[in-house]
């Protein structure tokens, strides 16, 4: 009876170490794939054709291809996709590094524009897909779709990817252009996960106007919890670190407790079934306001890169699975009776991309130049241009939202799910490898010589421009100076130029109670240690 048992025990632990070996293998293979993404990006740094996004998803393909003659067919990648691994651990960094290396001043300065193309246009663009693919969809033969997955779809393909044309743009050029391709793109990214988290919280087997007006309040009920939240937690980070001197006695401290807040705002969101995107975007830019300026100079350096770094890495760890990915011979054995109809559905959903950002992003930007009183704030047509194409690439939100709706475990149940996959797959390597390769050429043409504006080029309080002072003037991001700017003498003039901007009263609040109490640049307090301990020159503006 024992030695049975016994080596059933032996079998199963082999059998295990067997396992267990094999993932030690795929691991180090996929971490050697991105160490060979990190360097051949470098070495085509300089050409600017070539980005990590589309070198990782190239050197994908390449092992897929690899992996797929080793295996004989049978499979194309090494490790299979996980919806946790990706929203739990590799979402959170790339979205809390966009708001805190945000530029503050460009993005509040043009926060109504930004706004109006990352939350109503992503909405403009998520109803066309959806209206799109319910009449499309339905004359091919891709399997049983409700209501919900058309939605979905909607949302899914109305998130977009900007990091080709931000990589292309100068921000010293370009101050507007910059700050609207990528704040759009982070909020259209923050837009599409709360729309898509509502579409899945509602019954839309029967839509109603009840059921529509629940869903509209639902939508504005997490984002707005979502961003309270972040704010929230990124203040108590900045009081506890500003209060309690960590960086008296260790930096590590300091920066393990930026880290693990920024973490915890995430995370609960996700607690509290509310946008976890949103809430720490908004959380690093309230870090990188207030917390960033409380820690010592050393700490200063190391989140910087640090928060920096965990983003880049994350983002080639995606772009490196989808590449691999797009071979995948488990969803392509779906397809292989109907290629035809996997290509129709892929072509329709690119032709519907674009026009769902055409139909968004020319209206609002010609109700955004209505309220603008000087050419140079005004967006151009080859700036429109520029900013519709910006948007045309997926990526790493979208192929996410995807397998979250239409895959299981990693492995597809339905047939028409598998098609949905695949050409989500196929959406993303084209718009990303195509659209990516044509951004230079294109923004060169459009822009031969772009506007210089002096405004505004410079945030010394961004986590970025570590290059300025750390503690300079009292002069803060949000400073709206008109020093040469006329008293209006009329009522007519005092409209077209107001003696107080918002971001004016801004300034005065958070210089008056914010700022004293959560600290920030000029408002630390004189201790060994701190930041201010060099800036002998540059007492506390507050005692």
């Amino acid at each position: 009876m024992v030695a049975p048992q016994l080596a059933a025990v032996l079998t199963k632990l082999q059998t295990l170490s067997t396992s267990d070996h094999a993932s030690v293998v795929s691991l180090n293979i996929f971490v050697a794939l991105l160490c060979a993404c990190i360097v051949i990006g470098h070495l085509l740094e300089e050409n600017r054709w070539m980005n990590e996004s589309i070198t990782a998803l190239i050197i994908g393909l390449c092992t897929g291809v690899i992996i797929l003659l080793t295996s004989g067919g049978k499979s194309s990648h090494l490790l299979v996709f996980s919806e946790d691994l990706f929203f739990i651990y590799l979402l959170p960094p790339i979205i809390f590094n966009a708001g805190f290396q945000v530029k503050k001043k460009q993005f509040f300065h043009n926060f109504i524009t930004i706004m109006m193309f990352g939350a109503i246009g992503t909405l403009i663009s998520c109803t066309i897909i959806s209206l799109g693919v319910i009449n499309f969809f339905k004359e091919m033969d891709i399997g049983s779709l409700d209501i919900g997955d058309f939605l979905a779809i909607g949302a899914i393909f109305a998130a977009t990817d900007s990091v080709c044309t931000l990589q292309v743009l100068n921000q010293d050029e370009t101050p507007l252009l910059y700050s609207l391709v990528f704040g759009e793109g982070v909020v259209n990214d923050a837009t599409s996960v709360v729309l898509f988290n509502a579409i899945q919280s509602f019954d839309l087997t029967n839509i109603n106007p009840k059921i529509a007006l629940q869903f509209f309040g639902s939508f504005l009920y997490l984002f707005l919890t979502s961003t309270l939240l972040g704010v929230v937690v990124g203040l108590v980070s900045a009081y506890i670190i500003k209060t309690l001197y960590f960086g008296r006695h260790s930096t590590d401290r300091e920066f393990a407790l930026m880290m693990l807040m920024a973490y915890l705002s995430y995370i609960m969101a996700e607690l509290f079934y509310l946008s976890g995107i949103l809430t720490v975007f908004f959380c690093g830019i309230v870090m990188s306001h207030y917390t960033w300026h409380n820690v010592t100079e050393s700490s200063r350096v190391t989140t910087k890169h640090a928060f920096a770094t965990l983003s880049f890495v994350a983002e080639t760890f995606i772009f490196l699975y989808v590449g691999m990915d797009a071979l995948d011979i488990e969803k392509w054995r779906f397809v292989s009776d109907s290629p035809g109809t996997s290509v129709a559905v892929s072509a329709v959903l690119l032709a519907l991309v674009m026009a769902g950002r055409a139909a968004f992003v020319f209206p609002l930007s010609f109700i955004s130049n209505l309220s603008k009183k000087t050419e140079g704030e005004k967006l151009s047509i080859r700036e429109q241009i520029i900013i519709w194409w910006a948007g045309l690439m997926r990526g790493a939100v979208s192929m996410a939202l995807a397998y979250n709706q239409f895959t299981r475990s990693g492995h597809t149940q339905l047939r028409g799910n598998a098609i949905m996959i695949t050409s989500t797959i196929t959406v993303v390597l084209i718009s990303t490898m195509v659209f990516g390769l044509m951004t230079k050429p294109l923004i060169r043409f459009l822009l031969p010589h772009p506007k210089q504006t002096t405004s505004m080029l410079s945030d010394p309080s961004t986590p970025k421009s570590v290059s300025v002072p750390l503690l300079g003037s009292g002069q803060d991001s949000f400073d709206d100076s008109l020093i040469g700017v006329s008293r209006p003498g009329s009522i007519r003039a005092l409209l077209t130029t107001p003696t107080h901007t918002v971001h004016h009263y801004w300034r005065k609040f958070d210089n008056a109670i914010m700022r004293p109490m959560f600290g920030g640049r000029g408002f630390v307090p004189f201790v060994p240690g701190s930041p201010t301990e060099r800036s002998v020159h540059n007492p506390p503006q507050w005692q």
